[in-house]
């Protein structure tokens, strides 16, 4: 149980950061992060090492909050529906909101890069991992996990510049400006 308790204070934090960057939820990042911890117990899995087990976490918390962030839209898209509310109209509110704050920016144009670059950066960034544990997270080469990280900062920060330059435009998934 001892060996348990490291595991936890030492992969949980990263754990929640990745979910968190996914979800944008703290109440849902905490409970995905310890979803996965009660997996790992419940199943007395095994491990060589102890970083198998965090490479192990990483994936189920990464898998565990995409099928949350999936579930969420869909749920949001059923409600919209269902109360017949112009979705244009609250997104331009919303819009409106978002412009004012970095971190939004920032999570809404990270959300706009395709699903490998995107958690590549998440991993990077928010979970705090070095490019080789990243390729043992998501099955890549360290080289791909490098060569992701670029390209996924490069794609953010044309993004993000798109933003700051041309406000309240579609971008489409390759930063390029739909009129």
């Amino acid at each position: 149980m001892g060996e348990f308790r490291k595991l936890y204070e030492k992969v949980f934090p990263i754990l929640f950061r990745v979910s968190y960057r996914i979800t944008n939820s703290e109440e849902a990042a905490e409970d995905l992060s310890q979803e996965a911890f009660f997996r790992l117990y419940e199943k007395n899995m095994v491990f060589p090492n102890p970083d198998e087990a965090k490479y192990w976490l990483i994936r189920v918390v990464k898998n565990a909050a995409l099928n949350y962030a999936k579930r969420k839209v869909r749920e949001r898209k059923a409600y919209q529906k269902a109360f017949r509310e112009d979705t244009r109209t609250v997104e331009t509110a919303e819009h409106v909101l978002i412009k004012k704050e970095t971190r939004e920016e920032v999570r809404e144009a990270l959300e706009k890069l395709p699903e490998n670059l995107r958690m590549v950066l998440i991993l990077k960034e928010y979970g705090e991992l070095n490019y080789k544990e990243i390729g043992r997270s998501l099955g890549i080469s360290e080289g791909n996990v490098k060569v992701r990280v670029f390209r996924a900062r490069e794609r953010l920060a044309g993004l993000l510049k798109a933003e700051i330059l041309i406000p309240n435009r579609d971008i489409d998934k390759d930063g390029i400006h739909v009129p």
